[in-house]
């Protein structure tokens, strides 16, 4: 066994090393330790050592996998023992750095004359530490190299294949041992001379010593000492937030789309949950995307908490913008972003999985449940952070560049999806405006490092300033220079569709456009205003026509509710309308020469005339144009569940510094003597109550052991002020602060030396 306990180094270590240790494995302080004998405990818990590893670059898993390999688990191994494993590439002085961080985190204690490691580290590294096998104990003191020396060329080539890894095979040969003299094979051989182990019937094992023998000067083959280099470009750092510019207000037009889109027609939640294929392709046709971006887009606007499935509607459920959308479509642009890029970069899912197939093959949904993953949030801020230590004006060449570093850096994290996460989380922070052409955007930068208010007033720098004017063109196409004001960008995309997106948002004007705007209630003269004060250019004749003739049309067919009603000034229009098939469908009726009514509701009645070609309509009772587009469906705004993390959050400075003065204060009370007449007994007793009572009276201080509400037993010194009603009331030595322990809690006491 190793000479000094981790207990005993721990209790040797200074405030500071203790408080680097609790900051570097959280789940250590919870519950709170209560004593340096509970913390070394949890610190030997596999399931804890194995989380403190997985931050672990690749050579410092290397000089640990020495360690067991060097028996550091059962017994003290110096340093050159470690060193010697470690191979003649290895320089003495590259060690250091990797022992102090093992140090640091508890997985290693001790001097460089004694270094030990937890036993369950061993369970941790994996039944074969450097692709070597266990070691055989009837092989100590034998001189393999001599042995070795001495196998046929068939043998050694067997022992070859098993030294490079793993050392474990499989081969018919060992069914049975077999003495020396009656062995055929080669692995007969070589489980007679016992340079192989027998595990069962068809598998045999190579043993550390012999693996270790056969590797001569590199007993851990090749080791990666330092971090792959990650290759760059050169970048301007002023196209990379110009650019990323671009692609926010892209996704912000693209957002408010889609809830515009999703109001009108929400999709239905499927009945295993999720967004169905259809309704992802005729979305991303709608809004001109692929449908990666549209699951991009969903994700990010579910996270933020402005779409959720809902069921208020009769049927199936739906998905559908909650009034929280409302909120977000009245914020400034920079805030709106920071609101989404921020839910991006928390969102515990894998967008990048929708479309895929799960183990059964079966089809995964976007926003279904199969595309959560806790940890995704740290392995996108991982991924961020290595483009973030690029200096300005560099950008990464290629992710796989990428993939490469963060193997090195944490080789047990997400190593099944590594490629993957890289590519998705590259492409989807592009898309936010993160990251720009390979590099983090000024924007991006301070999301990472300082939060959602830092990252907005950095972004408000990099857009384009609010244009308040457009470019009309004799093509009725109108230009907008940049970003829009929100006035006018609701009248100009009310009166035009948009054509194409970048830099220059393109819009059109067209028949139905125009129509659009009339039946919101603006008249020709309000959009002949509109272009004549917002063009910088003249308004080209064709749009004035163009307005001037769907004006004249529009509008000389009025309804209202009368049911519903129909009238024109012109009575061989309603004729007309009449004899048309139409008039049956509505169940129109002449009530005057200038009158039609229907049964049908007015809007039913509107859209069924308009689809023939006729273009009514409706009108309120003061005979003003009334707007009858249906407005938009919102849901209720539901809190989410709170997210379930893999791992305890980090302590705050103020915590671990109380945390470490919690087990200074169990360290003392363990160690502390006993004072002169001391007495102690068990708290059932009426002797233990009258020992508290005199210690209370006599103001001395007790040593109590005591197990909290968690179960957690620890010792204490107390000084008690009263005792009764079933309490101990004094001060907590620990801290100096006056505290009640329950009596049925005490599990000892004993009076000590002050």
């Amino acid at each position: 066994m190793p000479s000094t306990t981790l207990a005993d180094w721990l209790l040797s270590r200074d405030d500071d090393t203790l408080v680097a240790l609790l900051r570097a494995r959280p789940d250590l302080a919870v519950p709170v330790p209560a004593d340096s004998t509970v913390l070394a405990t949890r610190a030997g818990i596999a399931a804890s050592v194995a989380r403190a590893c997985d931050d672990l670059d690749r050579f410092t898993l290397a000089v640990l996998s020495a360690l067991v390999i060097a028996g550091a688990d059962s017994t003290a191994v110096n340093r050159d023992e470690v060193t010697q494993l470690l191979g003649r590439d290895v320089a003495p002085r590259r060690l250091q750095p990797a022992l102090d961080t093992l140090r640091s985190r508890a997985l290693v204690w001790g001097d460089d004359d004694a270094l030990a490691v937890a036993p369950a580290t061993r369970q941790v590294i994996g039944p074969y530490p450097g692709g070597l096998g266990r070691p055989a104990a009837d092989l100590v003191g034998v001189d393999l190299d001599a042995v070795l020396a001495e196998l046929a060329a068939d043998e050694l080539r067997v022992l070859q294949a098993l030294a490079a890894g793993p050392p474990v095979g499989t081969s018919r040969d060992a069914a049975e041992a077999v003495p020396l003299a009656r062995a055929r094979t080669p692995v007969q051989r070589l489980l007679a001379r016992r340079l192989l182990r027998r595990i069962d019937a068809g598998t045999v094992e190579l043993p550390a010593q012999v693996g270790l023998a056969l590797r001569g000067d590199q007993p851990l083959a090749s080791i990666d000492l330092d971090e792959p280099t990650l290759r760059t470009v050169q970048c301007d750092p002023s196209l990379v937030d110009s650019t990323a510019a671009s692609a926010v207000l892209d996704l912000l037009r693209h957002t408010e789309k889609l809830l515009a889109e999703w109001s009108a027609d929400p999709p239905p939640v499927l009945r295993s949950g999720g967004l169905g294929v259809r309704d992802i392709r005729r979305t991303a046709r709608v809004l001109g995307l692929d449908e990666a971006a549209v699951t991009l887009l969903a994700e990010v606007a579910t996270a933020a908490g402005m779409i959720t499935s809902t069921d208020e509607s009769p049927g199936a459920p739906l998905w559908l913008p909650t009034v929280a959308a409302d909120t977000w479509l009245a914020a400034p642009p920079q805030r709106r972003w920071a609101m989404l890029a921020h839910a991006w970069l928390e969102l515990p899912r894998l967008p990048g999985l929708a479309a895929g197939r799960d183990d059964k093959d079966r089809p995964l949904a976007a926003l279904s449940d199969e595309l959560r993953h806790p940890r995704a949030p740290a392995g996108r801020r991982r991924i961020l952070q290595v483009i973030a230590e690029l200096p300005a004006g560099r950008a990464i060449q290629r992710p796989e560049d990428l993939v490469a570093v963060l193997a090195w850096r944490a080789p047990r994290q997400e190593s099944r999806r590594r490629d993957e996460m890289v590519g998705w989380t590259i492409q989807e922070a592009t898309a936010l405006g993160v990251v720009a052409l390979g590099a983090l955007s000024s924007a991006g930068r301070a999301l990472l490092s300082d939060g959602v208010t830092a990252a907005a007033a950095v972004l408000l720098t990099a857009l384009p300033e609010p244009v308040n004017e457009v470019v009309v063109q004799a093509d009725r196409t109108v230009v907008a220079p940049g970003p829009l004001e929100p006035e006018l960008a609701r009248e100009i995309g009310l009166v035009a569709d948009v054509e194409s997106a970048g830099a220059a948002t393109v819009y059109r004007v067209t028949e139905d456009t125009v129509r659009r705007a009339l039946d919101a209630g603006r008249s020709a003269a309000d959009l002949h205003e509109l272009f004549r004060t917002r063009s910088v250019t003249p308004v080209p004749q064709s749009l004035s026509y163009l307005i001037d003739d769907v004006a004249r049309r529009h509008g000389r067919l009025r309804g209202g509710t009368a049911t519903a009603f129909l009238r024109c000034d012109d009575p061989a229009l309603l004729t007309e309308l009449l004899a048309h098939p139409v008039a049956a469908r509505c169940a129109l009726r002449r009530l005057a020469p200038t009158v039609l009514v229907s049964p049908l509701s007015l809007a039913v009645v509107l859209d069924e005339v308009r689809g023939v070609g006729f273009l009514p309509v409706a009108e309120g009772a003061d005979g003003e144009v009334v707007d009858l587009r249906a407005g938009a469906r919102r849901a209720k705004v539901r809190v989410p569940p709170a997210r379930r993390t893999t791992a305890p959050p980090t302590p705050s400075a103020e915590q671990l510094a109380a945390l470490v003065a919690t087990v200074r204060a169990g360290d003392a009370a363990a160690i502390t003597p006993a004072g002169p007449g001391a007495r102690s007994g068990a708290v059932s007793t009426a002797t233990t109550l009258e020992l508290l009572q005199d210690a209370a009276h006599a103001g001395s201080s007790v040593r109590i052991g005591y197990v909290d509400s968690h179960g957690v037993a620890s010792r204490r010194i107390v000084r008690p002020m009263s005792v009764g009603g079933g309490m101990l009331e004094g001060v907590d030595r620990c801290n100096d602060e006056l505290r009640r322990f329950p009596l049925h809690r005490i599990t000892s006491a004993e009076v000590i030396a002050d």
